[in-house]
């Protein structure tokens, strides 16, 4: 009788993938070390990875292990909460700016990432919801939120975080606010023309904004809120650009807020875009987000 345990390796081959030799039969060799048989699917278009975990995940599947940028993860996790999947899932980072991989603390070589999923602990993590969409670390609308879905694959396989730098630049150089109404589940209320707001369980998004490692937990079961409200000046323009360099929010007033929230309801005059884990996300008139308590196992 086989002693091997079964790995559905899911692949997503476009994404942010900028080296020449590929580290798969490294990967899949190192996996087969650790008795593991790997099933290797390939995604092809959006969405493929939620149907390949659907598809494979429960014919005697011990583990799943994805391989992409944020984008992939988050596709391979909705797939694995709409089957009630309650078994480990390991995460190697080959996206652009990889965002929640930093915040995992994953290294960047992904062979060293593949040991790390074969010899680590699975850790329970909390995940977003957006109007009944899960999400892994951020839903954002407003400044930034564009770039991550309207930038081509191509550029940010070549320029990396630069080109959600360029892009953000030319976003800021066109400010436009958008009015919302927020209230959370602690009973606070927040409205006002806004240039971002973020639900987030991140230290960064887009490679742009940073958040203190030591406010974020990954498994508290709250998100973070971000706020920034639309400059009236110059002097407040830049009052934000020196908020978000140094990190320095404030929860009860100013410019740039943070507070932690387990739920919310949004509400605008229009239905506006979001943004949810750099993939784009369609927002209505009255939005609402809820964090789901230890969702998921990761390993890392």
């Amino acid at each position: 009788m086989s002693t091997y345990k079964r790995l559905l390796f899911i692949i997503n081959p476009n994404a942010g993938m900028r080296r020449k030799e590929s580290p798969l039969n490294e990967i899949i060799m190192l996996f087969s070390d650790y008795n593991y048989e790997t099933i290797v699917c390939f995604t092809k278009k959006q969405g493929d990875a939620t149907d390949l975990v659907e598809d494979h995940a429960n014919r005697g599947i011990d583990l799943i292990v994805c391989m992409g940028g944020d984008g992939t993860l988050n596709e391979t996790i909705a797939g694995a909460i709409k089957i009630k999947w309650n078994r480990p899932i390991g995460y190697i980072p080959a996206g652009s700016t990889n965002d929640f991989a930093n915040s995992l603390g994953l290294s960047s070589d992904p062979v060293e990432v593949a040991k790390t999923i074969m010899e680590g602990k699975p850790r329970c993590i909390d995940i977003g919801e957006f109007n009944g969409r899960q999400f892994v670390y951020t839903a954002a609308s407003g400044i930034f939120t564009k770039v991550s879905y309207e930038t081509s694959q191509k550029i940010k396989n070549v320029l990396g975080h630069f080109a959600y730098l360029l892009e953000g630049v030319k976003d800021f150089t066109q400010l436009h606010s958008i009015h919302m109404k927020i209230r959370t589940d602690s009973g606070m209320s927040y409205e006002d023309e806004f240039i971002m707001v973020a639900f987030c369980n991140t230290f960064q998004m887009g490679g742009v904004l940073a958040l203190d490692e030591g406010n974020v937990e990954l498994d508290d079961g709250l998100f973070e809120l971000l706020m920034i409200s639309m400059p009236r000046d110059i002097v407040q323009f830049n009052t934000i650009i020196k908020s978000l360099y140094e990190q320095s929010y404030d929860e009860d007033s100013g410019l740039v807020r943070i507070v932690k929230v387990k739920s919310a309801n949004i509400d605008f005059p229009a239905a506006e875009d979001w943004s949810l884990d750099g993939e784009r996300g369609d927002g209505k008139m009255h939005n609402s987000f809820n964090v789901i308590h230890d969702a998921i196992q990761l390993i890392y």
